[in-house]
């Protein structure tokens, strides 16, 4: 009798450390912070509209620049998200590459736009670009969540004990974010103070 109540309590015991339970709760918190991520990307991209409606106002603004920023929403809104994408590395990166395609089409006809001065007065394109700053601040905010939810789980997912777990009930480490031109931003900018030649 005493050895059938020391099995079950080893057995007890070893269950709740297999971390089942941990898994559980972080598997939702990624999905429920990625869901945050999609909402605000969903948000910036119901934006582009009004801003390219916008700046086609100014007769004189390069095309080329909307028709990028265009394209570049359309890709991002073409690409299917579902909860299995944060187990999909290869889908991952598809939908964060036209993000961030998206993401530098708007820097760029931002930056373009400061050359117009009757866009930069327009109170309705002053506004947009308003709301638009606001939603890549969302946007960088609901992404730190989504890496520090994805970070425990890996922590979770690797770590001994419960990486055992993982493997046995399938809880493989999910992709997280990542900077697109790495090579390019650790190099350290040239900064030049000299007088420009003449």
């Amino acid at each position: 009798m005493m050895k059938r109540w020391l099995l079950i309590f080893i057995a007890a015991l070893s269950l709740a450390g297999c971390g089942y339970n941990d898994f559980q709760r972080l598997d939702e918190a990624s999905k429920s912070a990625w869901s945050e991520v999609l909402n605000q990307y969903q948000r910036r991209a119901d934006l582009v509209p009004n801003i390219v409606a916008t700046v086609k106002g100014e007769a004189n603004f390069e095309q080329e620049t909307l028709t990028k920023v265009i394209e570049a929403r359309a890709k991002a809104t073409s690409i299917q998200v579902s909860p299995e994408t944060l187990n999909n590395p290869e889908a991952f990166a598809r939908f964060q590459q036209a993000q961030g395609e998206l993401s530098g089409a708007l820097s760029r006809l931002m930056a373009v736009s400061e050359q117009y001065p009757n866009l930069k007065a327009n109170q309705a394109f002053r506004d947009l670009r308003v709301t638009l700053e606001g939603t890549e601040n969302r946007i960088t905010v609901a992404r730190n969540r989504f890496i520090q939810t994805v970070q425990e789980y890996n922590v979770l997912a690797r770590s001994f004990p419960t990486n055992l777990t993982a493997k046995v009930m399938g809880y493989p480490p999910k992709p997280n974010f990542t900077v697109q031109n790495e090579a390019q931003i650790s190099a350290p900018p040239t900064v030049d103070f000299s007088a420009p030649k003449k």
